[in-house]
């Protein structure tokens, strides 16, 4: 079983640096929003299908296994990592030229060291207290908590590609986000190498 989901999480880690590695480049400029209005409601929902279709569930959402395999546990949605579940045992010597992660596909372990999803839950564990500004900083320029003085993301958080939406896109996100039902969960802290 271990060896299965070992491979399972190779040929996916391998699939998602095939279609990163892939896609076009991405124009020096971000797009500014535009100057209609869109309503409360309208943007929350615009938000709940860009989070759809931008795979949040896949890294932030703790998983079930089901006949088909993993899928999003929704009592537990964009909640991050569960803080009771620890990391498994690795061989370090294979965590430095291949990405590692858990059956949740909420916990990383690579050359940078160990991630782990964040809550992007409504919570106040999550992104509950959170302003836009911050979220925004997030996304654009990689800041952990939104945050100048911070470390930046880590793998396998794609700000990179992200960053590149325009401003209605983020804003509906974020909108979306502070409307989920919040669920406390205090992500453990990552451990970053230092080589």
């Amino acid at each position: 079983m271990k060896k299965m989901l070992v491979l399972l999480g190779i040929a996916v880690s391998a699939t998602v640096l095939l279609v990163f590695c892939n896609a076009p480049a991405a124009e020096e400029h971000v797009v500014k929003a535009s100057t209609e209005t869109i309503s409360p409601d309208s943007m929350v929902k615009r938000g709940a299908y860009l989070v759809s279709i931008m795979g949040c569930n896949d890294c932030h959402s703790p998983k079930k296994m089901g006949p088909q395999g993993p899928y999003p546990d929704p009592d537990r949605l964009l909640s991050g990592h569960p803080a009771d579940v620890p990391v498994a045992k690795f061989d370090a010597g294979t965590a430095k030229n291949w990405i590692l992660f858990n059956q949740m596909l909420t916990n990383y372990v690579g050359p940078w060291g160990i991630s782990y999803s964040a809550n992007i839950s409504s919570d106040a564990t999550g992104i509950g207290n959170w302003t836009e500004k911050q979220f925004f900083k997030a996304m654009r320029e990689g800041k952990y908590l939104g945050l100048d003085s911070t470390r930046s993301l880590l793998p396998p958080m794609p700000w990179q590609e992200f960053k590149n939406a325009n401003d209605d896109d983020l804003k509906a996100i974020f909108a979306f986000l502070k409307s989920t039902k919040p669920v406390k969960n205090v992500v453990p802290e990552a451990k970053i190498n230092m080589h």
